[in-house]
């Protein structure tokens, strides 16, 4: 959410934030209701002084005098529930408005239309050369046994997944690796509330644009997060925090929910768009300071690609563009890491700085030196998203025999395994180990 002045001081700005970022609305409709509203307030604030100053004065001219002061009484207290009552209206219909305003971007932000106009900026790793006929990670995680897809979708519909097994124990040291380097980078960990309340979605900036994408529980009144972010953020609502607080550093671990309207039909095989995930999410609290929140912008973004070279994997950065920017971000880069079973690169990464966007909607403050009170910087980024960052781990590490190595730095949280077999495998080399010790005893 933006402040009424700063959008009267910057309508260009923000219109044309409006036509980059694809949001309808109409901001000459927004001034013209905080116009109405502004004056409408005025003219209740005079009906009140005038009652106020009736109700005081003193009856000197008997008792005509008294019944005609109470029939305008009446009138002016029936004016003015009439017209707080329309105050009250115009107040929600300029909130809905409100709730609807862009976050103009930075001058650095390339404009387009959608993420094929984002920019790549850099390529890190090499891309596998393969010597035989490569499979994509459905193929994978069905012959090895990571993953059961057609029972899971008897139960969960289309997109449902069961990972079971070594897929489990996969996932499991993804994650615990995301959040071991994160403890070593001065973040605090949480495992935050998955359903929250829906002003928490408003003020997180997942509502209300983002509603169709939520999973909402009627009865209850609350709504399944897509993400630790919203919990995170969430709980530092209301607070003034002291500048020696900030930067506050904080990453969450949770289940996450996600509609994904409006995608059907597309990465629907397999692991890539699913509906339920697990994601280990970094969030910042800064002060309002543009070149302090842009260096930890990047910090978060290093984090992120460090967890990718510690996993061996090709990814490339690109600087997201203003038509595929959210309401509510002002700078943000996506990581994409590469893909084999795709022949190309899939987003596993988002990194998003927010201004006080977020903390505006929340009242997320820190007092400065002087003990004067500003709204708070707010930063996000994913430090790790699964089952999505399996898919190139899978086709990445694969071998011809159907087995799938294991990268070194997800050894020690799988029992020091060094490779991913099926069952079959596992089986067979049972069976030959079995019979060469008869073979020995005869």
């Amino acid at each position: 959410m933006l402040d009424i002045k700063y959008i009267k001081e910057h309508q260009a700005l923000v219109r044309q934030a409006i036509r980059d970022k694809g949001i309808e609305l109409d901001l000459a409709e927004l001034l013209q209701v905080r116009e109405h509203f502004e004056k409408l307030d005025q003219q209740v604030d005079l009906l009140r002084q005038k009652r106020n100053k009736l109700s005081k004065a003193k009856d000197n001219e008997g008792q005509g005098d008294e019944g005609l002061r109470r029939e305008l009484a009446r009138e002016l207290n029936a004016e003015i529930k009439a017209k707080e009552a329309e105050l009250r209206d115009l107040q929600i219909h300029y909130d809905q408005l409100m709730l609807l305003v862009p976050n103009p971007v930075l001058a650095d932000v390339p404009v387009g239309k959608d993420d094929s106009d984002n920019v790549e900026l850099y390529k890190c790793g090499e891309l596998r050369q393969f010597d035989f006929k490569p499979k994509d990670h459905y193929e994978l995680a069905c012959d090895l046994g990571l993953v059961d897809f057609e029972r899971a979708r008897l139960v969960g519909g289309s997109r449902a997944y069961a990972l079971k097994g070594q897929g489990i124990l996969l996932e499991m040291a993804v994650l615990r690796l995301a959040l071991d380097y994160l403890i070593t980078r001065g973040f605090g960990l949480y495992a935050p509330p998955i359903m929250v309340r829906p002003e928490i979605m408003e003020g997180t900036g997942y509502f209300p644009l983002g509603r169709e994408n939520a999973y909402g529980l009627a009865k209850d009144a609350e709504y399944l997060t897509g993400t630790a972010e919203v919990g995170l953020v969430g709980m530092q609502a209301d607070t003034v925090f002291d500048l020696e607080q900030l930067p506050l550093k904080i990453a969450g671990i949770s289940p996450c929910f996600r509609r994904e309207a409006g995608a059907a039909g597309r990465d629907t095989r397999g692991l890539y768009r699913v509906h339920q995930f697990q994601k280990v999410e970094q969030v910042v609290i800064a002060p309002a300071d543009l070149d302090i929140a842009k260096d930890l912008h990047y910090e978060i973004l290093g984090n992120a690609e460090a967890i990718l070279t510690m996993l061996g994997l090709p990814y490339r950065v690109v600087a997201v563009c203003t038509g595929d920017i959210g309401q509510g971000q002002i700078f943000k880069h996506d990581i994409e890491t590469y893909m084999p079973g795709r022949a190309g690169y899939g987003e596993t990464h988002s990194c998003s700085l927010m201004g006080d966007f977020q903390a505006r909607r929340l009242g997320i403050r820190y007092k400065d030196r002087d003990g004067k009170k500003h709204l708070a910087y707010t930063l996000n980024n994913t430090a790790a998203a699964t089952p999505r960052l399996l898919i190139p781990i899978l086709e990445h590490y694969q071998n011809a025999d159907g087995t799938v190595t294991i990268p070194e730095v997800l050894r020690p949280y799988m029992g020091g395994k060094t490779l991913l077999e099926s069952s079959n495998m596992l089986l067979g080399l049972w069976l030959c180990l079995g019979c060469k010790t008869l073979i020995e005893r005869q």
